[in-house]
């Protein structure tokens, strides 16, 4: 009997069903060891030296694990390929193996980047070792995030409030989420009108807009509402043609999803949050139950690689020439530049495992939400691999009493190449055949009240694409960044973007005054190049470690004699049980009013409308001493 070892469940399911009966697969259910939850776990004395255990949940399937492992005469790791799955394989060895170190040698590690017959056979035939770069990236990420969080929690607890906690990642994101608010708050709203002027001809009707006068181009909120009542009265509706100009452009095809443009695709198409998209992914990826057989759909999704393989993109083709027609086949492949130059761990972008199975011919063994996303990656992926769509852009500039310039833009479609398979649709905008000369009489002139808007908050995709942007975080932390810090009460979801709570902004002002290294973008943005470093072999993960905890240690020694804790708010009610003052505090969940004799008295209740409640505030509790 041969062991192999995956994570979970759906995945040993679909591998199962590619592999010989003398196979058994089995499910380690994620990492089988970890650092304990309640100490810290890391020696700072001793080069970062981690203390993993074995946690209450993974006892059974460890000691399953074990047995099997002594009857099987191999014992294979198929974990996924990233830093994760290396970390749960180098765990699971280390854990079987720890007193017979001799049967290392019958233990093998294999990778595939999808879930099929042909890729599993494969990987069987080419195992390789640990990965031990990989690992020791993750166990870096790993540590920096235990003493961040064991280390800084408690500082946020004796100054602020019991229950906070800080994360290293999580701590950047919500910084960019806070200011973004304060951008919102900042902004004052200003009314400004654009001129528009209506024509007809040959029986299409078009809009031209005024963008200049006398030689001077208008700045978008420059026509204000006494100067628009002076323009409708002195322009005029006979118009000149001054400018008629068409020129083809093309659009190239946009590259296969990758994690990020995944999660902000379905967002925008369907609003799925970003937990809510990987968790559908990782369905598709370890298998669907298609005709009685499961069916791994897609390849793996955390990669921030634009690679495909050259028998997927071979697919693509004849799939493009039997479907759509030679025309829409570009003649030579098309291929797309990574965004990173350290590309991570993921060897392709995300596609689906076999082309042929399009959505709707699976749409049946698929729940709504499956469907929408398998659709999403498969036409991404066909359309990456076809011709580039070709526009024509027509300007027509028009000028009225001399002075007043206005102009009309149209586009029509000539080729739609890929935008044949996508989802976004390019509308188009016809407009008459217009000659230089020539002259037209406006139907109408009139005006259009505006307003600004304020900036939008961050959204699941606007945030994500934020956050890749900065080179904060990596494709296997996108979705846990925004739940954790909605778990911790940081933020909450407002009209479809992040709003930052009183107590997400108070930390946050508090970590951006006092541990400025900890959100500061660039820093954070050079803790993930390291990382990606480490995984290559090009940097040691101690040296990382030090390079981040000496200089962190000593600020917070200094912030606890430095940093004032946050005191009661005295306010005018009194306590209705003995009649005390009732104070304000602040908790993990918000303002409350307890009693001011606590622990004698122990009422408290929470402030439903805090703008009504009379406080007598202290001076701000969160300046240096030598601030005060």
């Amino acid at each position: 009997m041969n062991l192999v070892i995956v994570e979970s469940p759906t995945k040993a399911k679909t591998i199962s069903s590619f592999l010989p009966k003398d196979y058994k697969v089995i499910a380690c259910l994620g990492h089988i060891r970890d650092l304990p939850k309640t100490k810290l776990g890391v020696d700072l004395e001793k080069n970062f030296l981690p203390h993993y255990i074995i946690p209450k949940r993974s006892r059974k399937i460890v000691k399953e694990i074990k047995n099997l492992s002594q009857k099987a005469k191999k014992v294979i790791l198929a974990t996924d390929e990233d830093r994760e799955g290396e970390a749960i394989a180098w765990h699971i060895l280390n854990t079987i193996f720890q007193k017979e170190k001799e049967k290392k040698k019958e233990c093998q590690r294999i990778v595939f980047h999808e879930i099929t017959k042909k890729t599993i056979e494969e990987s069987l035939k080419n195992p390789r070792k640990i990965n031990l770069n990989l690992v020791n990236a993750w166990q870096a990420r790993r540590i920096l995030d235990r003493l961040v969080g064991y280390k800084l929690s408690p500082f946020l607890w004796k100054k602020v409030a019991n229950r906070l906690s800080a994360g290293r990642v999580q701590s950047a994101a919500l910084r960019l989420i806070v200011e973004k608010e304060k951008e919102i708050k900042k902004f004052i709203p200003k009314d400004y009108y654009t001129i528009e002027a209506i024509f007809e001809k040959e029986g299409i009707e078009f809009t031209a807009t005024l963008f200049e006068i006398d030689k001077k181009k208008l700045e978008r909120t420059e026509i204000d509402k006494n100067l628009v009542q002076k323009l409708l009265k002195e322009i005029d509706k006979n118009f000149l043609v001054l400018n008629a100009s068409k020129k083809t452009i093309t659009k190239k095809p946009l590259p296969p999803l990758i994690t990020s443009t995944m999660q902000q695709d379905a967002y925008n198409f369907y609003r799925f949050s970003s937990k809510k998209t990987m968790l559908l992914a990782q369905r598709l990826y370890e298998g669907i139950e298609i005709e009685g057989k499961p069916k791994g759909l897609i390849t793996y999704m955390r990669t921030d690689s634009f690679n495909l393989s050259q028998e997927a993109i071979k697919q693509a083709r004849e799939f493009i020439k039997n479907n759509f027609s030679e025309k829409y086949l570009p003649e030579i492949p098309n291929k797309f530049k990574a965004k990173s130059k350290l590309a991570q761990e993921a060897h392709e972008a995300i596609r689906p495992t076999n082309v042929s199975l399009t959505p709707q011919s699976i749409k049946k063994y698929l729940s709504e939400d499956e469907f929408k996303l398998y659709d999403l990656i498969w036409r991404r992926f066909v359309g990456c691999q076809m011709r580039e769509a070709k526009l024509e852009r027509v300007e027509i500039e028009l000028i009225s009493n001399r002075i007043y310039k206005f102009k009309a833009n149209g586009q029509r479609i000539l080729f739609d190449g890929f935008l044949k398979v996508l989802k976004r649709k390019i509308s188009e905008n016809l407009l008459p055949e217009i000659k230089v000369g020539e002259e037209l009489v406006a139907k109408n002139i009139k005006s259009e009240k505006h307003q600004t808007q304020p900036p939008a908050r961050f959204n699941d995709a606007s945030l994500v694409k934020t956050l890749e942007t900065l080179g904060i975080g990596r494709p296997s932390t996108y979705a846990t960044i925004v739940s954790t810090l909605i778990e911790r009460g940081y933020i909450k979801r407002e009209k479809r973007g992040f709003q930052p709570t009183e107590v997400g902004v108070i930390v946050s002002d508090l970590l951006t005054a006092h541990f400025p290294k900890i959100v500061n973008y660039q820093f954070t943005a050079k803790m993930e190049n390291d990382l990606d470093l480490i995984a290559s072999g090009k940097k040691e993960y101690q040296k990382t470690l030090e390079e981040f905890w000496n200089p962190f240690y000593e600020n917070l020694k200094k912030k606890y004699q430095e940093v004032k804790e946050t005191k009661a708010i005295l306010t005018d009610k009194k306590c209705p049980e003995c009649g005390k003052p009732l104070v304000k505090r602040l908790s993990k969940y918000g303002w409350f009013l307890s009693c001011s004799g606590f622990p004698k008295c122990r009422y408290k209740e929470s402030i439903k409308d805090e703008k009504a409640l009379d406080t007598k505030p202290e001076k701000s509790n969160h300046k240096t001493s030598s601030e005060s």
